[in-house]
């Protein structure tokens, strides 16, 4: 399994980037178109989901941890598959998809191409514990404080980090209350 190519950009497309590695082999990798964007200089390493077929080996490759753990988590729905999943990825950042799943905003999902209201719905309810690695800041004291505080109470960790992502207390005090007034 490959879990991340580093190479030279040979050719960048909207949806592909080629990238030649020190070995001489070139990989057509697909990605985001924010991921293409986001992509300047000559040599990257990106991070690897690589799904094989019968017909076919995908290589879908990554800038941003988050947006990786959000595409490996959509394409284990089912109805979602790796087109579908990438141009979710081409429209929403890992930040916009998170927020989207913790208010439970069908409509974000419904201005992806290929995305219906039912298959919006069905993203809601089945990613609605969706958490970014980076949504916790770790440098922030208060919000390590108040999700120790909450585990103690006997909150769940997932669900502390979904809801602590969307508080906007800025003392530990208020993130507690907060985060209490919409866990329960």
């Amino acid at each position: 399994m490959i879990a991340a190519i580093e190479g030279r950009v040979v050719k960048k497309e909207p949806a592909f980037v080629y990238l030649k590695t020190l070995s001489g082999v070139t990989y057509k990798v697909a990605v985001s178109l924010h991921c293409a964007a986001a992509i300047r200089q000559d040599v990257i390493e990106l991070n690897i989901t690589q799904i094989i077929r019968e017909d076919a080996n995908l290589l879908f490759g990554f800038l941003n941890k988050d947006e990786q753990r959000m595409f490996e988590q959509l394409i284990k729905l089912n109805g979602i598959g790796t087109s579908t999943a990438l141009a979710i990825c081409s429209t929403l950042t890992p930040e916009e998809f998170a927020k989207a799943l913790a208010s439970s905003d069908a409509n974000t999902f419904v201005k992806v191409p290929g995305i219906g209201l039912k298959s919006a719905k069905r993203i809601l309810v089945e990613l609605g514990e969706f958490v970014l690695e980076s949504g916790l800041n770790a440098s922030s004291q208060s919000q390590m404080e108040a999700k120790l505080a909450l585990e103690t109470l006997g909150f769940k960790s997932d669900k502390i980090k979904a809801v602590l992502f969307t508080c906007k207390g800025a003392d530990t005090q208020e993130l507690i209350k907060e985060a209490l007034s919409k866990l329960q």
